[in-house]
């Protein structure tokens, strides 16, 4: 990839904080919409701006098919078997809780659901939830040293009381890139449905669900140079018919009386009022700005970016690093001596240099590191080496600035 090149289409890139040129170091919370999406964006709200569905006028219509139009092109791009198993919400904290409430009433007393210590809060919360409504038990599969997934303990933790496996595919602090086909193989074994949180995978590599089988999968647009507040939820359609909505009213519905409704079929059952269509223009767009570089090219080239991260900052004393070295997501995460997360991040922020500082939402998971938080450093498709360069230049002067002399 001609990473000069791409950085011209993110016009947010080209501009100074505190004087200094910015790097934008935080993609793996919010990534950057390129011309192409802001570009689709505003043509759809000067020339088509309409609600779906509803319409026989051409304005309906046009929004209409920007939004089923949008969901297809969802469905190609993660290999789902057909559109409709693509529901479209605001996030993957949305999806989650979804399939937690909806799905979740096939959970009974005695059932077990499995998840792992590194899971974000929005796979975890919903989770303890359920099981508290249900009776249900929360397991854990446990960690080794470097964050991964101690596979050897699989046959124990996934038995016949095991409904519901819920494991992100990339971790957002350790950068752990999970086994997922191993543990939905595992769990095909017992009959379990599997959930993958995608939210740091989908826009890093390609993920193809019906490679990986899974049942459930959740990602969000605007880690994927997308807007915010539209996400998607594609799940198996025997998963999904398994589900009553959560969300009722308008849309949803096929006929109904004073007294009853019924459902409309998949999707649109779980799509009550009025969607974010603008937002799934957007995340159109989004796709197809990612499909023409490449999925796999993306790839690698945060792989490079990352392990020459991993490399210069293991040079700077003070500097402990967290997760595996490689392979990992497209991050980093860790801490400079004694000094306070929020201090070094707020120090890089006077260079110019965007990154994320605290426990990311993985309070358990900082509690296992012993730590009470971290610097994070995360990367995209338009992170360069010259900025890795200047991120370990501004720790060294970040060192000076404290008078800690770390190492």
């Amino acid at each position: 990839m001609n990473v000069s090149l791409i950085r011209k289409d993110f016009p947010i890139l080209h501009q100074r904080i505190h004087g200094k040129s910015l790097i934008y170091l935080d993609s793996a919370a919010t990534s950057q919409m390129p011309l192409s999406v802001i570009k689709a964006i505003e043509e759809y709200a000067r020339n088509d701006n309409s609600n779906v569905h509803r319409a026989i006028h051409t304005l309906g219509e046009r929004a209409t098919a920007h939004y089923e139009g949008a969901r297809a092109k969802v469905a190609r791009f993660i290999g789902a078997p057909a559109p409709q198993q693509v529901i479209f919400v605001r996030n993957t904290t949305e999806a989650i809780n979804l399939v937690a409430w909806s799905w979740g009433m096939n959970i009974h007393p005695g059932d077990e659901l499995l998840l792992t210590p590194m899971e974000h809060h929005s796979n975890l919360i919903p989770w303890q939830q359920l099981a508290r409504r249900r009776g249900a038990k929360l397991m854990f599969m446990p960690l080794r040293s470097d964050g991964t997934i101690d596979l050897q303990e699989l046959p124990r933790l996934i038995t016949k009381k095991t409904r519901l496996i819920a494991v992100t595919h990339v971790s957002n602090v350790l950068g752990v890139i999970n086994p997922i086909q191993e543990i939905i193989s595992a769990a095909r074994q017992v009959g379990a449905r599997v959930f993958v949180d995608g939210a740091q995978s989908v826009p890093h590599m390609p993920v193809d669900v019906k490679a990986l089988d899974c049942d459930f999968l959740a990602f969000s647009g605007h880690k994927m140079c997308g807007p915010m507040g539209i996400g998607v939820l594609y799940g198996k359609a025997d998963a999904l018919e398994e589900m009553e909505p959560l969300m009722f009213g308008g849309e949803m519905i096929s006929t109904v009386s004073l007294e009853t409704a019924d459902w409309k079929e998949l999707p649109w059952r779980f799509e009550a009022g009025t969607p974010n269509v603008v937002g799934a223009v957007g995340l159109a767009a989004a796709i197809d700005y990612l499909t023409e570089l490449g999925m796999d090219s993306i790839h690698a080239h945060e792989q490079q970016i990352t392990r020459y991260a991993v490399r210069l900052l293991k040079r700077i004393p003070g500097v402990t690093i967290y997760g595996p070295e490689h392979p990992r997501g497209g991050l980093v995460t860790f801490n400079l001596g004694d000094i306070h997360p929020h201090d070094v991040a707020t120090v890089l922020d006077q260079e110019g240099i965007a990154v994320r500082a605290g426990h990311h939402c993985c309070q358990p998971l900082m509690r296992w590191l012993d730590v009470p938080a971290t610097v994070r450093a995360s990367f995209y498709l338009y992170t360069t080496e010259a900025e890795i360069d200047a991120l370990a230049h501004a720790l060294e002067k970040t060192k000076e600035f404290f008078g800690h002399g770390i190492g």
